[in-house]
């Protein structure tokens, strides 16, 4: 069911989120990240930390500038960090241009870097830490009989090691701050390096496009999209003047919108599309039970006649109803108003014979407002709630038969006139109800076959052209097979 209206829906929405994609990057305003749909954030920060100390082991140290460059990158706009991070990039550039005259320099800063983060690492105990330095002093006392100069470096060696263990617990705290840092710096400046290694490319698996800085949808931009929507409705058996409607709908809720991932696009135009037709599906209307209950309040009879062309099932749709509300604990009563067409009252009666309805009939080509009449009487008088009336088929073109039709209206005075509508004629049963309300303003509409027609066409116009309320879907072949219209179970067979 409603096939047809799925597929436009969808087609509209993949097409304009393919435009915004496209025009956000032609203005180099995404981002591609790939990721795994199970992935973490937490998860991303762990492997980011891994590869910083790879990178520590490969013995590439950081100048105190750099260090410093992100001493308050908590405090600063991401634009600013951007800056800071392209300024270091720069600056590395600059230094492996100039890497042949730099080399001693940079041996000398690894050296310092390597010294520095060996310090920072836990040792084991205190007590192997105290040996060692014990060690290095009577080494260093030994050298003095191999040398002066030996023998001063070795104890400037035992010098700097003990004032290294009296600022243990110093070194500690800022290794594990300048580590915090310095793997913040890594992940952002990978995420730059990789951000140019990924333009022009297509958006990967397990991946999403994220827009760096808002997008507004233009006018341009659903101006074409929302023009093969429309065709399509029409395609899809939707009338022209609802087309158009939900069309401009769906055009005010999302020109203006401002999204930052594509997949806001189409959470977007679901909610356009769906906000539209919802307007144009709940029409306002009490249904047949709640005026049956009325009706029942006041002790009388609700009287229902029923209207359409040749061949759309209004026979077979008293059964349904008669069956229908039986089971609610009403007692129906079918009046066989079509007189003309040889066996139908045959049909009605075999019906009524089923499910067990008293049946008021006339003889072949009698008139059929006074069968009508008879059996609104036959209800009151019985104490029964429901009276169905069941009436010839007739092209709305044919004014003689229209004129007969006002007549058994007037006689029976029913308190509901209802077009009963083939769904698969699409347009058709949206045109033909027009006329018929015209001509003797019914108040609302049955819609058979409604459960084999895949377009949705005729359901989603129908209500909103004569601004009457959908009161059943004929749903199958059996009695069992209708169904009380409801709005919002509509809604969610279009859009599940």
């Amino acid at each position: 069911m409603f096939d047809s209206l799925k597929k436009k829906f969808a087609d509209a929405s993949g097409k304009l989120r393919n435009k915004v994609e496209e025009e956000a990057k032609e203005e180099n305003n995404v981002e591609l990240i790939e990721e795994s749909s199970e992935e973490t954030f937490d998860e991303i920060e762990e492997s980011e930390e891994e590869i910083f100390d790879e990178e520590v082991s490969e013995d590439v140290p950081l100048s105190e500038s750099e260090e410093d460059e992100f001493e308050g990158e908590d405090d600063i706009s991401e634009d600013e960090l951007d800056e800071i991070l392209d300024a270091a990039l720069k600056e590395e550039a600059e230094e492996e241009s100039e890497e042949e005259s730099e080399e001693e320099e940079k041996k000398e800063r690894a050296g310092r870097f390597r010294s520095f983060f060996n310090r920072g690492k836990k040792e084991d105990s205190k007590e192997e830490a105290e040996e060692t330095t014990e060690e290095e002093v009577e080494e260093a006392k030994e050298a003095e009989d191999e040398g002066p100069e030996e023998a001063e470096e070795s104890v400037e060696e035992a010098d700097e090691e003990s004032v290294d263990e009296e600022a243990d617990e110093e070194a500690e705290v800022e290794e594990e701050a300048k580590e915090g840092k310095k793997s913040k710096r890594s992940f952002f400046r990978r995420g730059k390096k990789d951000k140019s290694d990924d333009e022009g490319k297509g958006e990967k698996s397990g991946g999403f496009l994220s827009f760096i800085k808002e997008k507004s949808i233009s006018e341009d931009d659903v101006e074409d999209i929302l023009f093969e929507l429309e065709l399509g409705l029409l395609e899809a058996d939707v009338a022209m003047d609802v087309s158009s409607v939900v069309v401009e709908s769906v055009k005010n809720d999302l020109v203006g919108q401002k999204i930052k991932r594509s997949s806001d696009i189409e959470e977007y135009t679901y909610q356009a599309l769906k906000n539209a037709v919802a307007k144009i599906i709940d029409i306002e209307g009490k249904s047949m039970t709640e005026l049956l209950e009325e009706k029942v309040a006041q002790g009388e009879p609700l009287v229902v006649m029923l209207v359409g062309i040749n061949g759309t099932g209004k026979t077979t749709t008293i059964g349904k109803l008669s069956n229908y509300y039986i089971k609610k604990g009403y007692t129906p009563v079918i009046a066989a108003s079509d007189t003309f067409r040889a066996g139908a009252i045959e049909q009605v009666q075999y019906h009524a014979d089923n499910l067990g309805v008293k049946l008021i009939r006339h003889e072949k080509g009698s008139d059929p407002a006074a069968v009508a009449f008879d059996a609104v009487q036959h209800a009151k008088a019985k104490g029964k709630e429901l009276v169905l009336i069941d009436t010839a088929g007739r092209m709305q073109t044919n004014t003689n038969l229209m004129d007969e039709m006002k007549k058994i209206r007037r006689v029976s005075k029913p308190d509901l006139v209802v077009f009963v509508g083939d769904a698969l004629t699409g347009n058709d049963a949206t045109e033909q109800a027009r006329k018929f309300n015209e001509a003797i303003d019914i108040d609302g509409v049955i819609l058979t076959k409604a459960d084999a027609d895949s377009k949705g066409g005729a359901a989603l116009s129908v209500g909103y052209i004569i601004k009457k309320p959908i009161l059943f879907l004929g749903m199958g072949q059996s009695y069992d097979d209708i169904k009380e219209y409801d709005a919002d179970w509509m809604l969610e067979q279009i859009f599940s």
